[in-house]
């Protein structure tokens, strides 16, 4: 079966379980990030186990399912839990999910993940719009284009929307919500960054890293949707400079965890004025 044929049948399959809703928005929920599900009214579960075609999420913090239903009067369609290439997957599997949410019609992209800060002055439970990003993992357009999704070559001269980065700014101030704005960085994983790695990504643009989302982006991208990024910073590159200091995904599933009820309130707020 084609990948084309892939996406139809998938697709297929979930519009057949929506009874009717249209998705506006989709979202990407990340590692510790899955509270945001718990948010939505009347929500519909479909396991990603029960898709044609789809992989199954193993990560840490990860349930695996399509969530659809309302937030703010918003019909949303969020995946708890996204599927990672470290796991093992190609990246047209990987990204397999945000070409189903694009047929079924979505308008905007929100994607969040769990990163590490590079950036000095961060700490962790800080959130970060993310305001561009540097991709070190296999492009997922590479191979033949989809050519009812998009261009051979989309331009990603602003893969984060601008306006959706003044939206979240202004939706801050008047929550008191603390923000930093920089580059994220994503790499292949699973191993976490060594020291030097973590000083070479600082070195050149990044303020965090992670293992996720630039492929979701890109793709978005590719078939003209509008993107708003944020990652929950987890850990902080000074700390691996520590003799005794282990980097733990546990942890940073509950430092995301921690900072959960900031991004959902932040979310929430933006999604009313869409």
């Amino acid at each position: 079966m084609s990948y084309i044929d892939t996406i139809h049948l998938a697709s297929d399959f979930v519009e057949s379980r929506l009874g009717g809703m249209k998705p506006e928005v989709g979202i990407v929920l990340g590692s510790g990030l899955g509270k945001l599900a718990e948010t939505i009214e009347h929500p519909l579960v479909i396991p990603y186990r029960d898709i044609p075609g789809f992989a199954v999420s193993t990560a840490i913090g990860h349930k695996g399912n399509f969530i659809i239903g309302k937030i703010a009067g918003k019909t949303v369609l969020a995946m708890q839990g996204r599927i990672h290439y470290y796991e093992g997957y190609g990246m047209q599997l990987a990204t397999l999910p945000i070409r189903v949410m694009k047929r079924l019609g979505i308008r905007y992209l929100f994607v969040s993940n769990a990163a590490g800060g590079t950036n000095p002055d961060y700490h962790v439970g800080d959130i970060m719009l993310i305001r561009d990003h540097i991709n070190l993992l296999p492009n997922p357009l590479i191979g033949p284009n989809l050519e009812d999704f998009g261009p051979r070559f989309p331009d990603m001269t602003r893969p984060y929307d601008p306006a959706l980065l003044r939206l979240a700014e202004e939706v801050a101030r008047e929550e008191n919500i603390p923000l930093q704005k920089g580059v994220y960085l994503a790499c292949s994983g699973p191993s976490y960054e060594t020291p030097a790695e973590y000083r070479y990504f600082r070195i050149i643009g990044a303020d965090a890293v992670g293992m996720s989302t630039t492929p979701e982006v890109i793709v978005a991208r590719h078939s003209g949707i509008p993107v708003f990024g944020v990652s929950v910073i987890t850990d902080v590159a000074h700390a691996t400079e520590d003799e005794d200091y282990v980097t733990d995904g546990e942890a940073i599933v509950q430092a995301a965890d921690a900072a959960a009820d900031k991004m959902n309130l932040l979310f929430k707020r933006i999604l009313q004025r869409l």
